[in-house]
């Protein structure tokens, strides 16, 4: 089952990773000062990870491609790994639209 791990970075911030069923990083969060607006951002996942149209498919500057996810508002409330290529990349944003909406949520 897919899950969205919550824990404190080193500076003290919140941030969630959303992890597929077998244990792979599939999105990461930005840092949140607060626990109550890392949960925000998870409920933000949930909700716009359904609509193919909030991602925003890149491609870094080593050649990489990768994505990031909005909200309605155009705020980035995730991003993906780097990846090997454009197929894997959307494989990612496929895994993400399949797992988000009823992932789970734990502490760590």
């Amino acid at each position: 089952m897919a899950k969205f791990e919550i824990s404190v970075r080193k500076n003290g911030e919140f941030q969630f990773n959303l992890k597929a069923s077998n244990g792979e990083v599939i999105l990461t969060s930005e840092g949140y000062t607060t626990k109550a607006a890392c949960l925000n951002g998870v409920e933000s996942v949930k909700k716009n990870a359904v609509e193919e149209k909030r991602f925003e498919k890149l491609v870094a500057k080593n050649g990489k491609p990768y994505f990031n996810l909005k909200a309605t508002n155009g705020q980035i409330i995730g991003q993906s790994q780097m990846y090997a290529s454009e197929r894997n990349r959307n494989n990612g944003i496929a895994s993400v639209m399949r797992n988000a909406p009823d992932a789970v949520v734990v502490e760590i």
